[in-house]
């Protein structure tokens, strides 16, 4: 078994893989002020939680765009895991061709999203991400990434209106049953999710009328996802653990690399 794990500025998602089989996986806060001790007993926890022994994982992947976390997220696994983690970075074996003027500005959390995407559904495909910021990513039918779009997430345009605003108040992001709204949250809440979902159309449409891809798959992951396309009429493919079988990939295509970085302490 290997343990996954990508650690984004707002979550962390776990999984744990048995051959391609995701057996478990679990979401939590991203917080850099956690100690790796903290760290190492919650992973521990999961496991006791499904069963899973510690002794069963042979090795960890981790891929994160928060350098403050990575200290104590490390020195957990090292201390409670007994693993020295593999850490996606530039140089890694991916299979994707990264077409632009400097690929280590490129985040690891979109990598790994385009090795799965390619892998599991192949190319062309747009990738959209709805994380703290939405992305979205084109990967050619041979594996080379063309473009790469970020916007503002969902997440990030409702704190702006009630942290901006005075008289607005905080509300869960929600799709409205309607655009006739009736109350200042109701209105809020239909000003965020429409607008965005006319941002993913219109995108899509750009994207397919640039590259003249008119059939282009379009593959969401993210958690606020399933809010922007409840009727299924926009995505071909939802796939919330998108990100955990990219890093089992890259993990396989570079576990012989490794020169015992991945060796269990005992």
């Amino acid at each position: 078994m290997i343990l996954v794990i990508d650690v984004s500025n707002t979550n962390t998602v776990i999984g744990v893989f048995d051959g391609e089989e995701l057996v478990a996986n679990w979401r939590l806060s991203t917080v850099s002020s956690r100690t790796s001790d903290e760290t190492g007993i919650l992973i521990r926890g999961f496991f006791q939680h499904a069963n899973i022994s510690v002794i069963e994982i042979e090795a960890v992947i981790i891929s994160s765009v928060v350098p403050n976390v990575m200290y104590s997220l490390t020195n957990g696994i090292r201390k409670y895991l007994r693993r020295e983690a593999m850490i996606v970075r530039s140089g890694m074996k991916t299979g994707i061709n990264l077409r632009m003027e400097n690929p280590k500005e490129m985040g690891t959390d979109r990598i790994v999203n385009l090795v799965a995407a390619y892998e599991r559904y192949g190319g062309p495909a747009i990738v959209i991400d709805y994380s703290t910021a939405t992305t979205f990513d084109v990967i050619s039918e041979d594996g080379t990434f063309l473009t790469g779009i970020t916007a503002p997430g969902l997440q990030i345009c409702a704190e702006a209106l009630y942290q901006k605003a005075a008289n607005l108040p905080k509300f869960e992001i929600v799709a409205p049953e309607s655009i006739i709204t009736k109350n200042t949250v109701e209105s809020m809440q239909a000003g965020l999710v429409v607008s965005h979902i006319g941002e993913t159309i219109y995108m899509i449409k750009c994207i397919r009328e640039e590259f003249g891809f008119p059939n282009i798959k379009v593959i969401a992951t993210g958690g606020l996802a399933k809010i922007i396309d409840e009727k299924e009429e926009i995505f071909d493919v939802y796939d919330p653990v998108l990100a955990l079988h990219g890093l089992r990939l890259i993990y396989n295509k570079n576990k012989n690399r490794r020169q015992g970085e991945s060796k269990c302490f005992l």
